[in-house]
């Protein structure tokens, strides 16, 4: 039996995807949480073989999560699954460890397939985000920058990026101002169009 760690801050996802892969005859869900933070908590009290991780959550996103994990709880696989699938992401969650990473269009028998994978020490990327990755190529931001750059793609003022991504005013400003010089742009707008069209964001 595969004993699973639910994770996602939408309630009715989170129960929904738990309820069918505790259809598998193979698959166990042995715990629940809503937030990255609880998943931390959570994962060392429930052991499981795998961890099936929202990629954007309160508290830690998935691939903050993938890293605690390795620690916390070593031979845990960690399957992504994200409606941000952007390859950049994908990039991101391979380099820290996760070893699935699939769209939450994903049929649950196709899920159910990736589990088993990553259980059996095997990986799995929806084809269609790995011919995306493969074609945008390697992004020059830091995760950092991506994160503040992401924040200004929705126009949102640098007290405002400063505060969601708890960094100081002048550290948003110094993250905002290498990735534009980084990619050759007039300005943060414009990185940010530039940076989602490559999928780096």
């Amino acid at each position: 039996m595969i004993r699973l760690l639910i994770a996602d801050d939408e309630a009715l996802i989170r129960d929904a995807v738990a309820t069918l892969l505790d259809l598998e005859d193979d698959l166990e869900v042995v715990g629940r949480a809503g937030s990255g933070t609880e998943a931390i908590a959570l994962a060392p009290r429930v052991r499981p073989d795998v961890a099936v991780l929202d990629l954007q959550m309160p508290g830690a996103d998935g691939i903050e999560v993938a890293q605690e994990l390795a620690t916390s709880v070593p031979g845990c696989g960690v399957v992504i699954v994200t409606s941000h699938g952007r390859p950049g992401y994908l990039k991101r969650a391979f380099a820290s460890g996760v070893r699935a990473f699939l769209p939450k269009t994903a049929s649950a028998s196709v899920l159910a397939t990736a589990i088993r994978q990553v259980h059996d020490g095997g990986r799995y990327v929806d084809p269609v985000l790995a011919a995306e990755a493969i074609a945008s190529g390697d992004s020059p931001l830091t995760a950092r920058e991506a994160d503040v750059l992401e924040l200004a793609a929705a126009g949102a003022p640098v007290e405002e990026i400063a505060r969601r991504a708890h960094l100081a005013s002048g550290t948003v400003r110094n993250y905002l101002s290498s990735a534009v010089a980084k990619l050759g742009v007039a300005n943060r707008h414009e990185a940010a169009r530039l940076a989602r069209a490559k999928g780096w964001l």
